[in-house]
């Protein structure tokens, strides 16, 4: 029930809490970066940007959680699809295990992959019957990164995926349309902007992924050196202006992305109901 001011009871505390919380664990954190970041000279900021070896970790970090989000983007949507359309043995097994990469330690995740991929692990082993090896490899970044980000692309597309009316396939399927019409006109449409933000929220979190990485690769610098694991090094360092550099320009990367993404999700949003 609204108050005569045609508020919500208690919405001013609600949004003074949720703009305190955001301040303090978002905003502010941000804000020092940038702040710091800001008292570098242009000429400075681009001597450390456009060094090679950032530019080198930044080609590995960005081409992998690409990679990883395309992967995930397929994959993701196929497993969203099983768990909300199917049922079989072990359902509530396999859903819960989906979770699993946001309950554990992402070092825990970056160990348990270099186990099982290396020379002496159970995939590892297989691989290499084929000669393929992943462990210490560009490749190998790329799994860690799918492992972190299929959850994103699975929770956040399962849902819609279960509110689609399934009348409307019936009705189109009454009308001769066969499968494949159905899914590339119906449900692929409305599914699309869900699963366009569950692997933009994947790569943008792959872009900044560092434990499980550093397990599994090889961490050489100019070939499989990550942007979060250079930034590591340059604080050991004391170089608090790269890190800082670097930092910066990672969160700009990331935010263009999100915004980019928004965009064409509230795009799709409004051509579908147009």
């Amino acid at each position: 029930m609204k108050n005569g001011r045609g508020k919500i009871p208690g919405f001013g505390l609600s949004l003074g809490l949720s703009l305190s919380y955001m301040s303090f664990l978002i905003l502010i954190p941000i804000s020092a970066l940038i702040i710091y970041a800001a008292k570098i000279s242009p000429s400075e900021y681009f001597k450390i940007i456009l060094d090679e070896r950032v530019i080198a970790a930044f080609k590995v970090s960005f081409f992998s959680a690409i990679a990883a989000a395309l992967l995930n983007f397929v994959f993701g949507f196929i497993i969203a699809w099983i768990l909300a359309r199917h049922n079989f043995f072990g359902k509530k097994i396999v859903d819960a295990c989906i979770d699993l990469p946001f309950a554990i330690p992402t070092a825990v995740a970056g160990i348990s992959l270099a186990t099982v991929f290396s020379l002496n692990g159970f995939m590892g082993k297989f691989l290499s019957l084929f000669n393929i090896s992943l462990e210490y490899s560009k490749a190998g970044i790329v799994i860690a990164l799918v492992f972190i980000g299929l959850p994103f692309v699975v929770r956040t597309v399962q849902p819609v995926i279960e509110e689609l009316d399934s009348g409307v396939e019936e009705a189109a399927a009454s009308l001769g349309a066969n499968y494949f019409q159905i899914f590339f006109k119906i449900v692929f449409p409305s599914v699309l902007p869900a699963l366009i933000t569950g692997a933009a929220m994947a790569f943008a979190r792959g872009l900044g992924e560092y434990g499980s990485v550093i397990f599994i690769s090889s961490n050489m610098p100019y070939e499989s050196e990550i942007v979060p694991l250079l930034i590591i090094k340059k604080l050991m360092q004391f170089d608090y202006a790269g890190a800082s550099a670097i930092g910066a320009t990672m969160l700009i990367i990331a935010f263009i992305m999100l915004l980019i993404t928004n965009f064409l999700q509230n795009y799709m949003v409004k051509e579908r109901s147009s």
